[in-house]
């Protein structure tokens, strides 16, 4: 099953895919456990699109939002067209949005969360390890991808986590690059980065103003690629 349902995500255009057991999320905060969501979760199943890294480096800003926004719709019609074809398959899912729609704020702290963390869920799946700059980091595609998720009532043979070290002890330039001083022990202080990150211009287009802690890390192309 595990192998049938890797063939279909890859012809749907997935970079990456991965299995978690429900039981590698443990650890995750109440409300926002894949059971919380759907209650006979089994499984989860992740997959990944890369994003396009040189948008990161223009001179303006609008190349970056525009694909990081298209990679987020990509990644919800692959999470989508993989539901209907597993279903035609007699496997039930439910797909997961890969960034918005979410339902937690905290006003006070300008701090979201989604239904699902994808960069955890991507972590338990083996997809890569977490960052100092809290960015899921690929071995071949560094912190460059989208990801989707999707649960099911099958229990599916785990992937094996990811074996390979993304952050030396003594690089810091992730933390160094914020100009909002926003990383602090592996997460992001929302509030601050909001501020910097999260802009919309007069004509009223929600842009990314701020990316140097993705631009600035050694591996944003992949540790492969470095």
């Amino acid at each position: 099953m595990k192998n049938r349902i890797e063939q279909l995500a890859q012809s749907l255009g997935a970079d990456l895919f991965g299995m978690a057991s429900v039981e590698r999320f443990e650890g995750a905060p109440k409300g926002f456990h894949p059971t919380d969501i759907y209650a006979k979760t089994r499984s989860v199943i992740v997959v990944a699109v890369s994003v396009p890294s040189e948008a990161l480096f223009a001179q303006s800003r609008i190349p970056y939002s525009h694909v990081n926004s298209l990679c987020s719709k990509i990644v919800d019609t692959l999470t989508y067209n993989l539901s209907r074809a597993l279903e035609k398959e007699g496997i039930y899912t439910i797909p997961l949005p890969s960034d918005d729609p979410s339902e937690y704020w905290d006003a006070e702290q300008q701090r979201a969360q989604g239904v699902l963390s994808m960069r955890h869920a991507g972590m338990l799946a083996g997809l890569g390890k977490l960052g100092k700059n809290s960015l899921l980091i690929n071995d071949r595609f560094g912190s460059m991808i989208q990801m989707g998720a999707l649960l099911t009532a099958e229990i599916i043979d785990p992937s094996p986590l990811a074996d390979y070290d993304v952050c030396k002890p003594n690089c810091n330039a992730c933390i160094n690059a914020c100009p909002e001083n926003a990383i602090e022990n592996g997460a992001i202080i929302q509030k601050r980065c909001r501020s910097a990150s999260h802009l919309s211009n007069p004509r009223g287009f929600d842009i990314r103003g701020c990316f140097e802690c993705r631009k600035k890390c050694p591996h944003v192309r992949g540790i492969r690629a470095r």
